[in-house]
């Protein structure tokens, strides 16, 4: 039986998973009191039993029992039970941002702020994330990002490795990514902009996309930064990153920056082990009138 339990911060997406992975086949139960583990996982064991995968959501909501989780993944390891540890989080202005559109209170808040629940959570919960076999970070991911993801590692059983990665365009008009980890300078590359034919249509279009990379030099620099990012990832990995922005930037973020984007995550994206999105920032702003 493959055992699969999601955890991480409330508000980071732990339902979402639990519902995926339900649709998917999985035998799902959600904050099952943590002295119960054991009992259901050997209830799902037994061999009559007809359940082949099951996911466990286990959270702070289970109250001071939570404190025991540890023991208690501990015990099914000595009794030879594989299980999977699914941690799911976000940054804190995102879950923030998150408890007031649903106007929810969170579950270590008390009668304080979110800010301090939050805080609580993530010193309760550091022990198990070390444990996590799969971290996503959920702050920059759609929910179809995330299924994705969750697609590839529990549904078609490839390899993943802690590490998802957004390729962003942009424009240094505009500023650049504040959250970006590695920012790349693609405004050596012929300027579309500057062909009346062009000018008023974007990287995502076939005849821009053909325009810039006509260039020697695209395919040039493309084939250098893949070779570097796949020496980077694991090393990122290897340090204990989970989340990586790779921003490429052109003057307006509209022609040359979405060009190589798109190409670059045509070219990473078929690495399974780590999970890609792309992310157009600038593609929309500040068109130019005819």
């Amino acid at each position: 039986m493959r055992f699969v339990i999601v955890t991480g911060m409330s508000g980071a997406g732990k339902s979402t998973a639990l519902k995926f992975l339900e649709d998917c086949g999985y035998y799902c139960a959600d904050n099952l009191p943590v002295p119960l583990i054991t009992k259901f996982v050997e209830l799902m064991s037994l061999p009559d039993s007809e359940i082949e995968k099951a996911a466990l959501g286990v959270d702070v909501r289970t109250g001071h029992g939570f404190n025991e989780l540890a023991e208690v993944l501990e015990g099914l390891k000595k009794s030879g039970i594989s299980y999977e540890v699914l941690f799911l989080e976000a940054g804190d202005e995102v879950l923030i941002k998150r408890y007031k559109e649903t106007r929810r209170a969170h579950p270590l808040a008390g009668g304080d702020r979110i800010e301090t629940g939050i805080k609580r959570e993530r010193e309760a919960l550091k022990v198990l994330k070390k444990q996590a076999d799969y971290i996503f970070d959920t702050s920059q991911m759609l929910t179809r990002e995330l299924k994705a993801s969750l697609d590839k590692i529990f549904i078609n059983d490839r390899s993943y490795k802690n590490l998802f990665v957004t390729i962003m365009s942009f424009g240094f008009k505009y500023g650049i990514p504040r959250d970006a980890d590695l920012v790349f300078d693609v405004r050596f590359l012929p300027n579309p902009y500057y062909h009346e034919e062009l000018k008023y249509k974007d990287g995502e279009s076939p005849d821009v996309r053909d325009f810039v990379m006509s260039s020697g030099e695209a395919d040039g620099f493309l084939d250098r930064l893949e070779d570097m990012l796949l020496f980077l990832l694991p090393n990122y990995i290897a340090e204990g990153k989970n989340q990586l922005v790779v921003a490429i930037g052109c003057t307006g973020g509209k022609h040359r920056s979405v060009t190589l984007a798109n190409a670059l995550f045509e070219r990473m994206d078929h690495h399974d082990e780590y999970g890609f999105k792309i992310d157009h920032r600038d593609i929309g702003r500040d068109r130019p009138s005819k």
